[in-house]
């Protein structure tokens, strides 16, 4: 059975009181995966939200058909999948068990009308939200800056 403790150790969620996090108790899915498992491929329609409880994944881009890169780790009490909390598009990388994992997950039409219902709770899980792509955005930019920085063709620009 899923407790409220649970849910405090996943860093989005933390800010929630206890009474919102009671609300969102019913909606979360427990999910298991094992080692190598992809829980998402880059393109899929972005229905669920992922909240890694145990275990590591990695995101990854496949840049052509034998080559894949990873993008980004995600380790237990952090999320993945946000593309299902706004647009609802697509997933913009694969997500790959790096072991075998534990997840939190809830559907995009579970949790955004609890969102509306609750503005304080919408506005807590969207900033934290915010925070989440700010760091990825962040260690992206680091990454792009360090591979043209040492590229031969470019080194004698910097």
């Amino acid at each position: 059975m899923l407790e409220i403790e649970d849910l405090k150790k996943i860093v989005i969620l933390t800010y929630l009181s206890d009474e919102m996090l009671k609300r969102v108790i019913p909606i979360v899915d427990f999910l298991r995966f094992d080692e190598r498992e992809q829980v998402f491929l880059e393109g899929e329609p972005a229905g669920r939200f992922y909240m890694l409880r145990r275990g590591k994944m990695l995101l990854e881009k496949r840049i052509s058909e034998n080559i894949t890169v990873s993008v980004g780790t995600i380790k237990a009490g952090f999320s993945f999948g946000w593309s299902a909390m706004l647009d609802g598009g697509a997933y913009t990388s694969d997500a790959i068990c790096a072991e075998p994992c534990e997840i939190f997950s809830f559907r995009r039409e579970k949790i955004l009308p609890l969102m509306e219902s609750d503005p304080r709770m919408g506005y807590i899980i969207f900033q934290r939200l915010l925070q989440v792509v700010k760091k990825r955005l962040d260690h992206r930019t680091e990454q792009f800056l360090k591979a043209i920085s040492s590229h031969p063709d470019l080194r004698s620009f910097f």
